[in-house]
């Protein structure tokens, strides 16, 4: 049996019979700029109530020295996952001496050395069960402690923890920082950072309510860090939960850390916000990419609330702060910064997520079954944020704002620093809302799948909304028509849309939108009068939500091979140069490179990147001087010519200069060029090392590892997936850097003997690497083949492997099916 993989049969079980109070965590992280020094000394005291003889802790990590019950010496019996406890009491206190492990994954306590100033740095992430990296600890969610760092570090660094530090004692080139202890928080949201971090300070006030604010990031970083916006965010954030939530913010202070090599978004560690450093821009940055950052403030501002304050029991309802934050990101954004336009993106892009992992065989309901922690750490996904945020959306159609907002209210004040479950949440929201929830959390929460909407007619010229997978809806349908050049919604009627077919009475429209306002959860077709008219003037929807929905639409149809590969290339090809939401058209642009590379005939394929290419060429030549759709166009075709080089002279041209006025290349997007040309035979290892040499940071030595593994040679892409596979001092980011250098430039042809070998790894890369690792090259390498037979062989052999490795492998198979059955439906329509 593999004890790290916890059960939710066990863990309910230890927490029937634990009660745990309080943890103290010591950490001597002087060491960590030694690179020889693998590991750290960690001692955890643990004091908890027992009505069992036995239990366990869970620790991974170098070794366990020395473990200490009630005073008297126990013999260490540690099999690298769990420590047995045995002869407890009715109360305890367990001193455990253990070596943690310095991690280059991202999990528990990850080390990074910064080649930019050769400055150390650290920070740790937990979720959901690497707080065990660090610690000895009841890892569950529902075991709350009250919890107290203590932690050595080299002098001159920043220390930092769930609270603010109580007292440093100073030493020769060393610190102790001890911090107050926590209220009651989940093992996972504990968090530490430490390293010599720049710093900028801030602070929200609302009566007698008081936030110290700090950002923090690394000090070669500094300059990118636009710490002004981030705190005005923050403050606006503060300010509106304030009022949403009417419960003070419960944690102290407030720091947000921008961190390298990040697996994540961001973390709602409570009081101590980890962010990973993609939310910095190296110079250059659209609107969107800043609107995305605020969201994700936002997001984790939420889960302070829900997540923190209240936590899920088990994984199964990890909805219950994913889903709930995901909408509170969106619609903060929208009412509280000036990202007005948060539901647009929403729509288009982050809805897209949810709609995929929907319709793939692994799909789950929203509250999932979630049996151990292989299954919870997979169900982060699409369903738990996307869809469970827009299914909330729905819900507030149905019972409005106040009775949501109140519901929430309610439920922070009866669950404050305890555990709960869906009914605890639909006890709540019956309450204020007057309506028994429980055929509504049966529809929406507990069912899987999504509803396809369409408008048909009869012979009699009546008109129906019909939906597959019938569910409840309640929704709206825009009537829209052509008025001085542009497309404006002329009515708009509401509905509730309850069985398989409802009739309805329109008046005649240029475009009728289903789903107008995007109040539902539901794929909406256009019919075919609607089509001509996006297909003519997408691009004139006044509505930057309508244009949103459109582009969703048409999306939707082509991946369900509904609308033609090419029609949909053609529209984008057309309309997407005149978008200016940047949001949408980032999107849509990879949208559109994911239709050619995926869904486009192979017949057709070369003809539409070339089209594609020189399209995305004059896109750029015409956006207008330091727009966003100019740098949006300027990636796109950095993109683009990666697979199509009838361009790399004028790629080259940018790189050394040639630039359009107002479009700032900066240190990313040259590696993005440099790498397209490298992919295509058109840049050598001299290139790759000129510019590692002008951009010696974090950032350019994975940009050039990725570059070298990106030439266009069998033993460069053989030596890049040697090293993905058999390097284990790879940091997570150089791991993924090799798989995209193997993937670089669709070259099936330099790859393709590799798929055999591919399908004999990847049991051994399971059990044998960490969970992040091993997912990362189970998705990165898995063949894009013409063919199902290899997939479909492996999962006959190993009926026995586990669960969540089949989950990954099920769910590849079912994106290759997918493009093959719409390609083929390509091929059909061409010879038709």
């Amino acid at each position: 049996m593999d004890t790290a993989n916890l059960t939710r049969e066990e863990t309910a079980a230890r927490s029937a019979a634990v009660t745990v109070h309080r943890i103290r965590v010591e950490l001597d992280l002087t060491g960590a700029p030694e690179r020889a020094r693998s590991g750290f000394p960690t001692v955890t005291t643990l004091e908890f109530d027992a009505s069992t003889e036995a239990t366990w802790l869970d620790f991974i990590g170098e070794a366990v020295t020395r473990v200490v019950l009630n005073g008297v010496e126990q013999e260490v019996v540690y099999d690298g996952a769990r420590i047995s406890l045995v002869g407890l009491g009715p109360s305890n206190v367990v001193r455990v001496e253990a070596v943690g492990a310095y991690t280059r994954s991202g999990e528990g306590l990850h080390r990074f050395h910064d080649p930019a100033d050769d400055r150390t740095y650290l920070y740790t992430q937990y979720e959901p069960a690497d707080s065990r990296r660090v610690m000895a600890c009841f890892e569950q969610p529902d075991m709350k402690a009250s919890y107290t760092f203590v932690v050595d570090a080299p002098s001159g660094w920043e220390v930092l923890s769930n609270q603010s530090p109580t007292h440093t004692d100073l030493g020769v080139g060393v610190q102790r920082v001890e911090f107050a202890p926590t209220l009651p928080i989940s093992s996972y949201i504990t968090s530490v950072a430490a390293g010599p971090y720049t710093r900028v300070d801030g602070e929200w006030q609302r009566g007698e309510e008081q936030v110290a604010l700090g950002v923090f990031a690394r000090r070669s970083l500094a300059p990118y860090l636009e710490s002004e916006e981030i705190l005005e965010v923050t403050r606006q954030g503060l300010d509106f939960f304030a009022d949403a939530f009417a419960y003070p913010y419960p944690w102290g202070k407030y720091d947000q850390i921008f961190v390298p090599e990040y697996n994540l978004g961001a973390m709602e560690n409570p009081g101590l916000v980890t962010f990973t450093e993609a939310y910095l821009s190296r110079g250059a940055a659209t609107e969107a990419q800043r609107a995305a950052r605020a969201n994700t403030i936002l997001h984790e501002m939420a889960h302070m609330w829900f997540g923190d304050l209240v936590t899920m029991t088990w994984w199964d309802d990890l909805w219950l702060k994913e889903s709930f934050a995901d909408y509170m990101g969106a619609h903060a954004s929208a009412v509280a910064t000036r990202f007005h336009d948060a539901w647009v993106k929403f729509a288009a892009s982050r809805k897209a997520w949810a709609y995929q992992q929907d319709q793939l065989p692994t799909t789950h309901p929203i509250v999932a079954d979630i049996t151990d922690l292989e299954a919870a750490k997979l169900n982060f996904d699409g369903i738990t944020y996307a869809k469970g945020a827009a299914v909330l959306k729905q819900l507030v159609a149905f019972v409005g704002d106040e009775a949501f907002f109140e519901g929430a209210r309610r439920y922070f004040a009866a669950n404050a620093f305890g555990n709960t479950t869906l009914d605890d949440f639909l006890v709540q929201l019956s309450a204020v809302s007057g309506r028994d929830m429980s055929d509504w959390s049966a529809s929406w929460l507990q069912t899987s799948g999504v509803s396809t909407i369409r408008l048909e007619s009869d012979d009699d010229g009546r008109r129906f909304l019909v939906q597959t997978d019938p569910r409840p809806h309640r929704l709206r349908i825009g009537l829209y028509g052509r008025e001085d050049g542009r497309i404006v919604r002329k009515d708009q009627q509401e509905l509730d849309l309850l069985g398989e077919r409802t009739e309805v009475e329109l008046a005649d429209a240029d475009l009728v939108l289903l789903n107008d306002d995007d109040l539902t959860y539901a794929k909406a077709r256009l019919d075919e009068a609607s089509l001509r008219t996006v297909e003519e003037s997408i691009s004139s929807i006044e509505d930057p939500l309508a244009r949103a929905l459109v582009w969703s639409s048409l999306w939707n149809a082509t991946r369900d091979g509904e609308l033609s590969a090419t029609r949909y290339l053609a529209i984008v090809r057309t309309h997407a140069p005149a978008e200016s939401n940047s949001g949408l058209l980032s999107g849509v642009l990879a949208n559109a490179v994911h239709t050619i590379r995926h869904y486009v005939a192979p017949s057709r394929r070369d003809d539409e990147q070339r089209t594609w290419t020189d399209s995305v060429w004059n896109a750029l030549q015409a956006a207008d001087a330091g727009s966003d759709a100019q740098l949006s166009w300027a990636r796109a075709l950095a993109t683009a010519s990666a697979f199509d080089d009838v361009h790399s002279e004028r790629v080259r041209a940018l790189l050394d200069g040639d630039v359009p006025e107002g479009l700032v290349v900066d240190p990313d997007l040259r590696w993005q060029l440099l790498t397209a040309l490298v992919a295509t035979g058109h840049a050598d290892l001299a290139d790759i090392a000129a510019e590692e040499e002008s951009d010696d940071t974090g950032s350019g030595r994975t940009a050039a590892r990725r570059a070298r593994a990106s030439r266009p040679e069998t033993a460069v892409r053989r030596g890049a997936w040697e090293s993905a596979w058999n390097d284990e001092s790879l940091s997570n980011d150089h791991l993924d850097a090799e798989i995209d250098g193997f993937r670089a430039g669709g070259r099936r042809d330099l790859i393709a003997s590799f798929d055999e070998e591919y399908f004999r790894r990847i049991s051994a890369a399971w059990s044998g690497r960490s969970i992040e690792i091993a997912r990362r090259l189970v998705l990165g390498f898995f063949p894009a083949s013409n063919t199902l037979g290899p997939v479909d062989a492996w999962l006959s052999d190993n009926e026995a492997a586990p669960a969540a490795l089949r989950r990954l492998v099920v769910e590849q198979r079912d994106h290759l099916q997918r493009d093959l059955r719409v390609r083929a439906a390509q091929d059909a329509s061409a010879e038709g």
